[in-house]
């Protein structure tokens, strides 16, 4: 079997993985970290267009900032306990300092601002990659670290990333862009589970990235990539709308979908530690992405070019074998409940 480039990105993006979840020490992980920066260059600058080249190079230059931060910090804390075990981060200026290096690479607030200027020059399929794969890394990391990450500074940092996505993709009409803050609403509430129930934190990870994915990949196949676009869907594609439909919803935290229980744990933590006021800042800020959800799912009554096209279309069979992976992911709130 011949070796292509796109069996190497592959092959490197899994090792990298692989790498992470069964690293024991900081520089490992760094390395690891590394290759996986490495990996995804080539795939964001695969298409020859000028916004591709700047995306690649933002993603370069932010992703090697909080690299070096992360060697500063786990070099930091084996000078003061003579270790660079994972499980040994003991000094709080390296677990801060750490803490904020993988919030930059997972691109959750105050340090996601690199996560819209890259998908801006991303394809459907590139962008699916660094919303969901290229996260697993980071948050790997995050995760073995729990105990010794800042639970303020935690907090603050899962706060602003459901703020900071609320509002700013409120007006947005591309989809792209509402993944994109979908992305860092969800990181958001990850932090927030992660003080107190890290295993909920990885199951909201695996739920999102099921969710995602099967999102983009439907509008990647049907070429949706605006508002308009999905309002013409109802007519030309009813199947498609009513699929990405369902996604949405279980995306935008309503019962009796599989989103809301990870955020229901979240806030059940959150009030008995006297932060009732963290948490009603942080479902009100949710409900702008719900309004962004609803907004993109419901067609505009008043878009007449929708209407006019012609409704019934032969099913698109591709499509049809996303149905039952739509279908597991929006109705598997069980998952979380037992």
């Amino acid at each position: 079997m011949p070796i292509t480039p796109h069996s190497v990105i592959l092959i490197n993006l899994m090792l990298s993985t692989a790498m992470t979840a069964m690293s024991n020490s900081w520089f490992t992980a760094w390395l690891s970290l590394e290759m996986n920066t490495l990996v995804f260059l080539p795939i964001i600058s695969k298409t020859k267009h000028p916004q591709t080249a700047v995306a690649a190079t933002k993603y370069f230059l932010t992703q090697t900032f909080a690299s070096c931060l992360l060697l500063f910090s786990s070099a930091l804390n084996a000078w003061y306990t003579g270790t660079w075990s994972i499980t040994q981060l003991d000094n709080k200026t390296a677990a801060t300092l750490m803490l904020l290096a993988l919030t930059m690479k997972a691109a959750a607030a105050p340090t996601h601002f690199w996560l819209p200027e890259v998908m801006q020059g991303c394809t459907m399929t590139t962008a699916t990659l660094i919303s969901v794969w290229q996260k697993i890394v980071p948050t790997i990391l995050i995760l073995s670290m729990y105990h010794h990450a800042p639970s303020n500074i935690t907090i603050i940092a899962g706060l602003l990333s459901t703020a900071s996505s609320g509002f700013g993709g409120i007006d947005k009409t591309q989809l792209w862009k509402t993944i994109t803050y979908a992305a860092i609403t969800n990181m958001g509430w990850m932090l927030l589970i992660l003080a107190s129930q890290p295993k909920t934190s990885m199951m909201a990870l695996l739920l999102y990235m099921a969710i995602i994915t099967s999102a983009m990949l439907m509008m990647e196949k049907n070429s949706t990539k605006t508002l308009k676009n999905m309002e013409a869907a109802w007519s030309t594609s009813p199947t498609l709308a009513i699929l990405a439909a369902l996604m949405l919803l279980s995306a935008s935290e309503l019962l009796p979908l599989t989103d809301l229980m990870p955020k229901l744990i979240a806030l059940g933590k959150l009030v008995p530690q006297n932060l009732a006021p963290l948490a009603v800042v942080a479902t009100t800020t949710t409900f702008f992405i719900l309004l962004l959800y609803l907004r993109t799912m419901l067609p505009d009554p008043s878009n007449s070019a929708a209407s006019s096209m012609k409704w019934r279309q032969q099913v698109n069979a591709q499509t049809m074998m996303l149905a039952p992976i739509v279908l597991t992911t929006t109705f598997s709130l069980t998952l979380l409940t037992g």
